[in-house]
């Protein structure tokens, strides 16, 4: 009984001594609200009690852009930009709005607030304005990037698009990618570098307008000139995400240092100042202006011209069209980029991309400069019209027929990417040109006149604007 007492005793000073200690700490703060957040039931359903509300929801006045308050089958472009409290109406279809609406939005995007009539039925997003993508900074302000994929525009399944900055001796820092990485110049100078499975250099200077293409797995930098560099990148795969990069500071950061210390044969202290984790874009040391200084060569020597990383394709004189210009890259005149093929085309005002489709690869473009509308055929009675400007996205599967039309005072420039070995597109000009007229004629309706104007050449660039008398 003595031992029981006293093994009792001992467990409880036990409980005791490893009890939690009490805690006189805690928060204090109120905040005093008043009412009830659900309402009662007795307010379910029809009461004459209520009272029922008479105030007119309608504007005073409604301020119609040229040509938004008639029944046109033109479809011509809204000009919303000077009307005060724009409303989804084209002629007698659509109504007011009768609550509060984000007008700058509208006034961006008027065939998607007033389509014409054209439009119909249900065709995906096919616009990202990479205004709104999550932008990532460098270190030291030493640049950044912005992304468009598949998680913000469903539809671009075959390519992405990413937005970068390097300011003057910015890097970004030594990686490689699963995905090729397709590459516009858009203003600037950067100094490109890579290594060939092989063993083989490259080295280039790249300036406005010149492209460079990686294809996966190769790894290269990037870095800004004297006076910086900004340039877009696509790469052949919708899902690419440029947090997926592989880096080399992450591969030396995350290698244990013996391993490190065995592979390039020295000591562990070699490594003791590596980079902690990823640099991304990081500031450093300007490149020499003389880029012979940097051209390091080993046995296997330098890539030859045919395998060149990088096509000066801003001294490539485009061809001259009726509405604009157009000049093309693909695998003819730049071989290692086997699947891409990209169209630079300048739209005049008022002048238009003429209607085509792409029979072998889906179209990404970007929207260097001005203002433009594209409206897309995606078959089963199935079409949408969408606007654009500069910094915007588009993206339209392959075999949908579309025009780009500038809709602006100045000159649209885009860039048009598809995923092939050339670049093609079948003009529905031609085709209705070099078809029988009468196979024409019994299927459109078309008079004489009109079969007779069509083109056996592709225009490209179609002249603005549309002759006055086919219109209202």
């Amino acid at each position: 009984m003595m031992r029981t007492s006293i093994t009792l005793a001992l467990l409880a000073l036990a409980t005791k001594a490893f009890c939690a200690p009490v805690i006189s700490l805690e928060a204090t703060k109120t905040y005093e609200v008043s009412g009830s957040l659900l309402g009662p039931t007795s307010l379910r359903g029809y009461d004459s009690s209520y009272p029922f509300p008479t105030e007119n929801t309608h504007p005073d006045h409604i301020d119609f852009a040229p040509g938004q308050e008639k029944d046109v089958p033109e479809g011509r472009p809204l000009d919303l930009e000077s009307v005060d409290d724009p409303q989804p109406i084209r002629g007698s279809r659509g109504g007011t709005i009768a609550s509060n609406h984000n007008e700058v939005l509208e006034k961006q995007h008027p065939d998607s607030f007033a389509p014409p009539v054209t439009d119909h039925g249900s065709v995906q997003q096919m616009e990202w304005p990479l205004g709104l993508s999550h932008v990532k900074l460098g270190k030291g302000n030493a640049g950044w990037s912005r992304q468009q994929n598949i998680n913000v525009l469903p539809v671009a399944k075959e390519m992405a698009g990413v937005n970068m900055r390097l300011e003057a001796g910015g890097y970004r820092e030594l990686h490689w990618h699963t995905a090729g990485e397709w590459a516009l110049m858009l203003n600037g100078s950067a100094r490109i570098q890579a290594v060939t499975p092989e063993g083989q250099t490259f080295i280039d200077d790249v300036s406005k307008g010149d492209v460079w293409f990686f294809p996966s797995g190769i790894p290269h930098s990037i870095q800004g000139l004297e006076n910086g560099t900004e340039f877009m990148l696509i790469f052949d795969d919708g899902a690419f995400s440029e947090d997926n990069t592989f880096l080399v500071s992450e591969t030396f950061a995350l290698t244990p240092k013996e391993a490190l210390a065995r592979n390039f044969q020295v000591s562990t202290d070699a490594f003791k100042d590596i980079p902690e984790g990823e640099l991304f874009i990081f500031p450093g040391t300007e490149a020499p202006k003389d880029i012979a200084e940097q051209n390091v060569t080993g046995p296997a020597g330098v890539i030859s011209s045919k395998d060149s990383y990088s096509y000066h394709w801003s001294q490539q004189k485009p061809v001259i069209a009726p509405g604009g210009t157009v000049k093309i890259i693909d695998s003819n005149t730049f071989p290692i980029a086997s699947n891409f093929a990209a169209a630079l085309v300048t739209i005049q005002p008022g002048a238009i991309r003429e209607i085509h489709w792409h029979p072998e690869s889906d179209e990404w473009n970007f929207f260097i400069s001005g203002k433009a509308r594209i409206t897309v055929y995606a078959a089963q009675n199935n079409a949408r019209t969408f606007d654009y400007q500069e910094g915007d996205v588009g993206y339209i599967p392959k075999s949908m027929t579309h025009y780009i039309e500038n809709t602006g005072t100045e000159d649209v420039v885009v860039l048009e990417v598809l995923q092939a070995p050339r670049f093609s597109d079948i003009s529905l000009g031609q085709w209705l040109a070099l078809t029988p007229a009468q196979v024409v004629k019994d299927t459109l309706h078309l008079s004489d006149d009109t079969i007779r104007n069509l083109s056996k050449d592709k225009p490209l660039v179609v002249p603005g604007p549309v002759p006055p008398n086919t219109v209202e």
